[in-house]
């Protein structure tokens, strides 16, 4: 036998632990999912409170965009694959949303809707150990640019004139005709 004909079963056999490792880390992911609904309830509470920052409110906007819009980045005709990134928008979304409220009014709310705070904490650490790093990172800065450019678009009264810009670009509307039978 030689040396690369020993090798070769091997290195399949370590690809095939990491598939399984990687399959058991999503396994322990259900019971989070099953607790989709109180988190949602917990989600809505957070968005309509004042106490919440608008820049945390508009990335749950943004993500509710991508879901709507349609335009995904694996296409949602390949099975499976297509709904994960969907899934890891929604997923990214919630994590930054919440990380950016106090702790005090997140408390307020999990004592308001009886949310285990126990399991809570153990579902955001499950949800944050499956999703890489580099990609955490680069979206805890969304918040930050979200701000910046409202306070450009502000500084710079870019929203009055793109509303006039809007509102003259509209095509007129003829008068209705008026029935006289």
């Amino acid at each position: 036998m030689t040396r690369s004909s020993h090798i070769a079963p091997k290195s399949r056999r370590g690809h095939r632990k990491g598939g399984l490792l990687r399959a058991l880390k999503w396994l322990a992911f259900l019971p989070v999912a099953s607790r989709v609904p109180t988190y949602a309830r917990l989600i809505w509470a957070l968005s309509i409170d004042d106490r919440v920052p608008a820049a945390r409110k508009a990335i749950l906007v943004g993500a509710a965009g991508y879901l709507l819009v349609g335009r995904d980045l694996i296409p949602d005709e390949i099975p499976v694959l297509g709904g994960l990134d969907d899934l890891a928008v929604v997923i990214l979304a919630v994590e930054l949303f919440l990380d950016g409220i106090s702790d005090d009014i997140l408390e307020e709310k999990l004592d308001e809707l009886a949310i285990d705070r126990d399991a809570f904490r153990r579902d955001m650490q499950q949800v944050r150990r499956l999703t890489p790093a580099p990609l955490r990172r680069i979206i805890r800065r969304l918040p930050e640019a979200i701000d910046s450019a409202a306070r450009l678009v502000t500084e710079a009264r870019i929203g009055p004139r793109v509303r006039s810009w809007v509102t003259d670009a509209r095509p007129s509307r003829p008068p209705k005709e008026e029935s006289f039978a």
